[in-house]
């Protein structure tokens, strides 16, 4: 596969992954369904794009050209940019930031410094601090089925979805989804990944996979190009 990919745990409490790939020849694989809201950075030659990006309810097949990097940051669930709602970014209405020359990024306005692979952290934080990134903080309680004190099922909903741009039932099935799919690539056997993750039955599984990666789960048993990002 001509695709390098890495991912490491964010070293910042709204960071869920810092991860890196790269593109040695043009190179097809499917990109999962996701949840998250995520910041990217692309790079080919002296061209760079930046790209905000929503979650995902559908796998999509993709392809990786030639010569192209890219890093970027994956948010905690219930991360956000109030400029950019998440739900605008859904199934890739990605923003595009614009890159001004000298490596600035142009972004309310205001110029900031291009970041690397190496300082993205730092380019996080300082949005938390000009107040552009945001963290909801009751997505963690709605996402596991409670409600807070004095909110209605309505309001609750409205605000996780405000938060994350999908329903708290649909980030339930994305997880689900990721988890067997991951099970998969491992190699564990198509019967342990129903009982592991929750599903009724095969039949339920392979759908599942279908939606949620593009491929069967003979496909993903067999080390076919699949990318959890």
């Amino acid at each position: 596969m001509g695709l390098t990919f890495t991912a490491v745990a964010g070293e910042l409490p709204l960071v869920q992954r810092v991860w890196s790939a790269s593109c040695h020849a043009a190179t097809g694989f499917a990109s999962a369904v996701k949840a998250s809201t995520m910041i990217s950075f692309s790079r080919s030659g002296d061209r760079t794009t930046v790209h905000l990006h929503g979650p995902e309810t559908m796998g999509t097949s993709l392809t990786c050209q030639e010569g192209w990097e890219f890093f970027g940051v994956e948010l905690r669930l219930g991360a956000f940019l109030p400029l950019y709602p998440p739900y605008g970014l859904t199934d890739h209405n990605d923003a595009l930031l614009p890159v001004l020359p000298g490596n600035r990024i142009l972004l309310d306005n205001r110029e900031w410094e291009l970041p690397t692979e190496q300082n993205v952290d730092v380019f996080v934080s300082r949005l938390v601090r000009a107040g552009l990134l945001f963290f909801d903080p009751l997505v963690d309680e709605i996402r596991h089925g409670e409600r807070p004190r004095g909110m209605s099922e309505r309001i609750a909903q409205l605000r996780f979805r405000r938060a994350v741009g999908i329903s708290q039932r649909k980030v339930v099935s994305i997880v689900q989804a990721r988890h067997a799919a991951q099970l998969l690539t491992a190699g564990r056997s198509i019967a342990d990944v129903v009982t592991a993750s929750g599903y009724y039955d095969h039949p339920q599984l392979a759908r599942a996979m279908r939606w949620a990666t593009g491929h069967t789960p003979s496909e993903l048993r067999s080390g076919i190009g699949f990318l959890a990002l």
